[in-house]
């Protein structure tokens, strides 16, 4: 398409090639003729709405003209909100980022706008279409920057939501600099941001981090709670009730107190969510939520247990697992970790489960986020080689030790990537050459992958 050729030139020239008279095209299209007549003289300005219907006539694809219309149209006029939001839109719905980028920049120059891409970008996030919501979030928070107001710290919270993904080490930049924005959102939007936070440092086991955010999270969930009766506690805005906050703040200690291995905190903390006898709420999302926190209170006893080497839980945390199947790659973890500290034999337990299909189930999981499965993924396969090689069981060994590699190098998971490192390098007389050969090729994708990212880990 020749871009010296005007919009309405096209049109012109489309209605001589097919014989169309002005009537024809006007009622082939949907529109008045007196309004076509006015777009193709010039008189008027062609709306996004209409350019779709016409696109559509001519058989081309929808955003055909796109280019031109904003050279055209938005580009040479005074910014127009009305003509700029559906094309916004329809940028969106074709997945042109570059031209949303550069409507988006004809408004910024007038905080005045700033409001309404924030209500776009807030219409984008929740039906999924990220990429453009994060194009407008930045430039919303761009334009805000001198501003300190809740919808900067708001618009760092969404960008921080969107940007989490596969890469480990982006996703603890993002939540770094997500931190500094939590204390300037509204009182309860604090409460699903630390969550979110807690929830992503626990991903990257960065336990420092979730400890310190938890009690941040818990005093706050408190502090609100306190303030709140039965008869108005409906007068907030978040995604689950008031007292999950202060439950799941205790629960996330007591994961990391197991962790530290000071099982005796861990089960203080197991009790104080495992009794809930203070809620005051008693509708039916509250007695929900009531019977979660009750089995998780029951799961992560036998795990703490376990982790601390009483194996007399193995029986009944093994019915927990073939009865939840949303918590079988992680009860599977637990177990082999527990095994490989305590030196423990599980092979009954291994022969018992496929562990290819517990793998395979993990993909359609919608209890844990994408990053916390993969990176449970990837310690998994680092235990279950573990095992298998201080059994003398080379060949599945080095299998697994190869896929957390493969899946450690994956998502950027560096602590793994070092420890499947030291593993492989201390029996590497026990590999043959085509292992060898598999595991230099992986360790220098991670080499490649350093140099680019310009971090350092040492292989």
């Amino acid at each position: 398409m020749d871009s010296a050729t005007t919009i309405t030139t096209r049109l012109n020239d489309f209605m001589k090639q097919e014989g169309l008279t002005l009537s024809q095209f006007a009622q082939k299209i949907g529109l008045n003729i007196g309004t076509l007549s006015y777009i193709l003289n010039g008189n008027r300005t062609l709306s996004i709405e209409q350019l779709d219907l016409i696109t559509e006539c001519m058989g081309l694809a929808k955003g055909y003209f796109y280019i031109q219309y904003f050279e055209e149209v938005l580009a040479e006029s005074t910014p127009n909100w009305r003509r700029i939001k559906p094309f916004i839109y329809g940028c969106a719905e074709i997945g042109n980022w570059d031209l949303i980028h550069k409507a988006v920049q004809l408004l910024l120059d007038n905080l005045l706008y700033s409001p309404h891409l924030f209500e776009v970008a807030e219409d984008f996030y929740r039906i999924g279409k990220k990429e453009a919501a994060i194009i407008l979030y930045e430039n919303v928070a761009l334009s805000e920057r001198s501003q300190h107001s809740e919808r900067l710290a708001l618009c760092q919270y969404r960008l921080f939501m969107c940007k989490l993904g596969k890469d480990q080490e982006k996703n603890y930049q993002a939540a770094i600099q997500f931190e500094l924005f939590v204390d300037r959102l509204d009182e309860y939007d604090q409460l699903d941001a630390l969550k979110d936070l807690a929830n992503t440092y626990r991903s990257l086991r960065r336990w420092d981090k979730v400890e310190e955010t938890a009690e941040k999270l818990k005093n706050k969930a408190e502090i609100l709670y306190q303030r709140t009766t039965k008869y108005n506690h409906q007068d907030y805005k978040l995604t689950t009730p008031l007292f999950t906050y202060i439950a799941y703040s205790n629960l996330l200690l007591g994961s990391v107190f197991e962790i530290k291995k000071d099982y005796e905190r861990a089960m203080q903390y197991i009790a104080l969510y495992a009794n809930l006898d203070w809620v005051r709420e008693d509708d039916k999302d509250t007695l929900i939520w009531k019977e979660k926190f009750y089995a998780w209170a029951k799961m992560n006893t036998m795990v703490t247990k376990l982790s601390a080497g009483d194996f007399s839980v193995l029986p009944e945390y093994i019915q927990y697992l073939e009865s939840n199947k949303d918590e079988r790659l992680l009860s599977l973890l637990n177990i082999i970790e527990a095994a490989n500290r305590y030196h423990y034999n599980v092979d009954s337990i291994l022969e018992r489960f496929d562990i290819s299909s517990i793998v395979k189930a993990e993909h359609s999981n919608d209890v844990y986020t994408k990053q916390t499965i993969e990176e449970r993924l990837a310690r998994l396969y680092f235990e279950l080689a573990d095992y298998h090689l201080s059994k003398g069981l080379y060949k599945n060994g080095f299998k697994y030790l190869v896929d957390s590699l493969n899946k450690s190098e994956s998502i950027n998971e560096k602590t793994c990537i070092i420890k499947c490192v030291g593993l492989f390098e201390s029996l590497r007389e026990k590999c043959d050459k085509a292992l060898i050969e598999a595991y230099q090729k992986i360790i220098t994708e991670v080499y490649n992958n350093e140099k680019k990212t310009g971090s350092t880990i040492y292989v």
